[in-house]
């Protein structure tokens, strides 16, 4: 009987991983078409090398990723099952096709993105706006040897650019072999702390009241109708949500098997009172998107986030991707090069203020460090996660290793992009740095 039982318990496990790995693999593909499209066609890199580098570990190592020149595209599979799609549009980057054909896809936007203003070429202009540097000379005080010395450490564990910005200016910077100071790269999670961004923009024009409680019509009729935008910017909606990546999700399946991710997110039931407990939620960020989708017209939507934030800050090279819903993915899709990350953290440390022009409201900045341990869309360090690092940091934290780190107390912006695949001893890297500088 007992040998029966553990043959029972042997043959249902296998049962469940078979059935699990199975469902695994739309995912898989999905995940390998995205980010392959992304690189390509958004970055510009060489499939050959996003195949070895992104795509070569287990387990999208078990995939194929077919780029197409013709219609810029990439199809995912694995042993031709799973078949998966994702598409590039000029201005839009990659989207996956999913629960939309892909003739209508493709002609989702047209016309409304033509309008975005052309790509103003960065090197005619000085930093910050642009990338010509008109000093290179360290600041007083910054010991070089100990500067190199410390990006030597930071280009360990799979990091592909580094740029530190202290007072204002760039005083190190570092990028693999294959990268440069014009390659777009994924912030991941770092596109939340630009939803933060679009959203203080939208209260400084008058178009949103985020104490309100967020207009989602589903929500109208039960305990979810008390849940506040600031709740969701909080991370604390209440919303039933598990974010784990390891296995199929609803963060996962949300990314790369949905049309709509905010609705997807949106139909979460209420575990906890709204404002009470957090859950860091990349479905929240979403709902979030969505929400500001509705305040603003079709015609402007797609050209918004330009205009209004990434061509004012001179983040020139950004790209804001949809999804096959036509919504920004305000959770994680935002590419930037690694000077791109870097203005975006030097416009939260000057308190929202760009060269003279405030682009987001007075006290934003002071609302977004509110809380413990997580403020509005931004991790804080207030609560000692690394202890040789100031408490006033906080800073922007993305998937496989993406970070900009601000840290007002020392005049500090640090942007780090990687493909890691390990651990980044983020307090040791950080005190390195800061011991560079004069006190």
């Amino acid at each position: 009987m007992k040998d029966m039982r553990k043959k029972i318990l042997l043959f249902g496990g296998l049962g469940v991983a078979a059935i699990l790995f199975w469902e695994s693999f739309p995912l898989i593909s999905g995940y390998g078409a995205k980010v392959m499209c992304s690189a390509v066609f958004v970055a510009g890199r060489d499939p050959g090398a996003v195949n070895r580098q992104d795509l070569g570990h287990f387990p999208f190592s078990l995939g194929r990723y077919e780029v197409s020149w013709k219609d810029s595209s990439v199809t995912g599979s694995i042993w031709g099952f799973a078949r998966k799609k994702a598409i590039y549009r000029k201005g839009l980057g990659a989207t996956l096709v999913n629960g939309i054909s892909e003739a209508e896809l493709r002609v989702q936007v047209a016309g409304d993105l033509l309008a975005v203003p052309p790509r103003v070429k960065a090197d005619t202009l000085d930093w910050p706006q642009g990338d010509r540097m008109k000093d290179t000379a360290l600041p007083a005080g910054v010991r070089r040897e100990l500067l190199e010395d410390a990006l030597k450490r930071m280009e360990s564990n799979g990091t592909r650019a580094v740029v530190v910005v202290y007072d204002g200016r760039i005083i190190g910077e570092r990028y693999a072999t294959g990268f440069n100071a014009n390659t777009p790269l994924a912030g991941w999670s770092m596109t939340k702390g630009v939803t933060n961004a679009l959203f203080g923009i939208l209260v400084r024009q008058g178009k949103l009241d985020i104490r309100r409680p967020a207009p989602i019509a589903a929500w109208q009729t039960d305990d979810r109708r008390g849940i506040t935008m600031i709740d969701l910017m909080h991370m604390r909606s209440g919303l039933r949500w598990w974010e784990f990546y390891g296995l199929p999700d609803a963060c996962t399946r949300m990314l790369f098997e949905t049309k709509d991710m905010g609705n997807y997110a949106a139909r979460s039931d209420l575990r906890h009172s709204p404002g009470e407990v957090f859950n860091y939620s990349s479905g929240t960020a979403n709902i979030l998107s969505g929400v500001m989708r509705k305040v603003l017209s079709p015609g402007e939507y797609y050209r918004w986030p330009y205009e209004q934030l990434f061509y004012k800050i001179g983040m020139y090279h950004a790209v804001l991707e949809p999804d096959a819903g036509g919504t920004f993915v305000g959770s994680s899709y935002c590419y930037a090069t690694a000077r791109d990350w870097a203005r975006f953290g030097l416009l939260y440390l000057y308190d929202g203020v760009w060269m003279g022009q405030r682009i987001l409201p007075e006290g934003w900045v002071k609302f977004t460090r509110t809380g413990e341990g997580y403020g509005a869309l931004w991790w804080l360090n207030n609560r000692g996660r690394w202890p040789d690092v100031p408490a006033d940091c906080f800073f922007c934290e993305g998937y496989e290793g993406q970070y900009i780190w601000v840290i007002p107390s020392r005049k500090l912006v640090v942007v780090r992009l990687a493909l890691q695949r390990g651990r980044l001893h983020v307090n040791e890297v950080l005190k390195d740095l800061l011991a560079v500088l004069p006190r």
